[in-house]
């Protein structure tokens, strides 16, 4: 069964939806003036009580489209341990966490995240509260289900599983099969995703109960208000044409995409170099750093979010003007995720993918799967080659830090020893010849 979708259908409201009052009104709280089109579609299917499959590009809304059911099934039936929501990374899980506090706010709605990369034991206390709703992560919520005492989920009513396509790409198939274990089978469960994998299909056979199919768009597309253009580029000479581009459009915010995380450590300590307004975002940094960067760019204290994929997906993050493809992806649904990030809720956007000579194939591949051929974006080579030295220098510096970064990791056991100069070939000497033994006699 499939709920048709008609974008020019005429402007309805939350109420109209079957929304009640009190969360018509948080809506307006948070500028929700008017549903889009994947809440028109699931919310009055959801309030019915039918298990959901929302297929939707990003930035289309689909928080809302789930986070509304479930806080209306909870005032008609109050209880705790309510709402399990699964999201594949901790960025999107305090993100729907406060849209949630945010709606729920009039109705005291209590949410607790339990994500990596924070003290387990007191995410244990958390749990001990019984809170109404719980967004997580897969993997560390099968910690706590195989370790922490008297947790169990077997009065949820309502599971979400959002991005499950990206949930079951990074491998949480496993940890999905064991929450869906122990969990209720008589729930109500809402999938939602950006594509439609074969792994999301077999994921929805085993999950959900003759769901109602809800689809925004049945290709792969990207907003009409996003300007793409990309730049053809010798590898060599990446760094100027960023900087050039930076320097070209400064006043706007940017987030700019790298493959690895050592190359968002390198880019960001470089254009910091050169007097920019950088922060990282990437998965070797510890959970309060990661949200420390976000806070920064989101608050417009920092203009420029050098990141990994770790933030291409379902980041809310209204102010982004310009995306900048610095390493093309390698998978080019990615391109749709890290694009999305801009021209969100009917703003314009712009986009630039950086194409050396080794990125030919992958940029091919990504116009096809738009089905669009993008312009190129225009610079001035003489005024790019005017940047070499300058950048050429802040390389050199940045390779000097992340090389400190890098020794520092490495001999933390020196910085014991009360001679500096001593090296640990000579500690372990000293291990093997005996002298500890006569130590520990002592």
């Amino acid at each position: 069964m499939a709920a048709s979708m008609d974008k020019t259908e005429e402007e309805t409201s939350f109420k109209s939806l079957g929304v009640v009052e009190p969360l018509c009104e948080a809506c307006e709280q948070l500028g929700w003036k008017a549903p889009t089109i994947i809440q028109k579609e699931s919310i009055p299917l959801a309030l019915e009580g039918k298990d959901i499959i929302g297929l939707a590009e990003t930035g289309s809304g689909k928080t809302g489209a789930f986070a509304l059911p479930i806080l209306q099934k909870l005032l008609d039936n109050p209880q705790r341990l309510f709402a399990l929501i699964l999201t594949p990374t901790r960025e999107l899980a305090f993100q729907i966490s406060e849209q949630i506090e945010a709606l729920g706010s009039s109705i005291g709605v209590k949410c607790a995240v339990i994500v990596g990369g924070i003290d387990i034991m007191s995410q244990s206390l958390m749990l001990a509260k019984k809170p109404h709703v719980i967004i997580a992560t897969p993997g560390r919520l099968v910690d706590h289900l195989e370790n922490t005492k008297g947790f169990n989920l077997r009065s949820l009513k309502y599971l979400v599983m959002d991005e499950a396509d990206r949930i079951l790409n990074m491998d949480f198939e496993v940890e999905v099969n064991k929450i869906l274990k122990v969990i209720p089978k008589e729930r109500r469960t809402s999938l939602f995703s950006a594509t439609m994998t074969k792994k999301v299909q077999k994921l929805q056979r085993a999950s959900l109960q003759n769901p109602v199919k809800v689809e925004v768009a049945t290709k792969y597309q990207t907003v009409e208000k996003l300007q793409q253009s990309y730049l053809f580029i010798p590898s060599k000479f990446k760094d100027c044409y960023l900087v050039y581009v930076l320097n070209e459009l400064a006043g706007n915010s940017f987030m700019v995409f790298c493959g690895t995380c050592n190359n968002v450590q390198r880019v960001t300590i470089m254009i910091r170099n050169l007097g920019l307004h950088a922060v990282p975002l990437h998965g070797q940094m510890s959970q309060s750093k990661r949200l420390g960067a976000l806070n920064k760019f989101k608050s417009k204290s920092r203009s420029i979010l050098v990141a990994t994929d770790v933030a291409s997906r379902g980041l809310d993050i209204p102010h982004v003007d310009v995306v900048i493809n610095f390493d093309i992806p390698t998978h080019s649904k990615d391109y749709i995720h890290r694009v999305g990030r801009t021209a969100r809720a009917g703003r314009s956007g712009r986009s630039i993918t950086f194409v050396t000579q080794y990125d030919v194939e992958l940029f091919q591949r990504i116009e096809q799967l738009i089905g669009k051929k993008l312009p190129l974006y225009p610079t001035v080579e003489e005024e790019v080659m005017l940047l070499n030295e300058r950048v050429t220098e802040a390389q050199r510096f940045a390779r000097m830090e992340l090389r400190e970064i890098a020794e520092k990791k490495k001999r933390p056991a020196e910085d014991d020893l009360e001679d500096e100069n001593v090296k640990i070939p000579a500690k372990k000497k000293m291990v093997k010849g005996g002298k500890k033994k006569k130590g520990r006699r002592k």
